[in-house]
């Protein structure tokens, strides 16, 4: 039964998406040329304004990751910059510790 209800469904969608070309195809008055129009329109209209957005949200990511990149390579240089100064500081312990021994 469970396949059964699988194959009901995906012959349900199939039969949609006939229809939906069937209905293309068949356009046949200058109203239904014209309600295809509009509905096209209004897809295209929706698609741009999702465009806009998403574009939108890729400046501001982009911008993001390039804030985020600044500030790593601050971090790094600075841990390089303290690393130094470590390294020198442990220079001139040892260089106490030699003469003091």
């Amino acid at each position: 039964s469970a396949q059964i209800a699988d194959l009901q469904q995906k012959l349900l969608d199939a039969d949609n998406g006939d229809r939906t070309k069937q209905r293309w195809d068949s356009i046949a008055t200058i109203l239904e040329a014209k309600c295809a129009l509009k509905y096209l329109l209004a897809e295209l209209v929706s698609s741009k304004v999702q465009e806009s957005k998403l574009e939108s949200s890729f400046q501001q990511s982009k911008a993001s990751y390039s804030d985020m990149q600044k500030m790593l390579m601050e971090e790094r240089n600075h841990i390089m910059e303290m690393e130094a100064e470590f390294q020198n500081q442990l220079l001139v312990q040892e260089q106490h510790h030699q003469e003091k021994v």
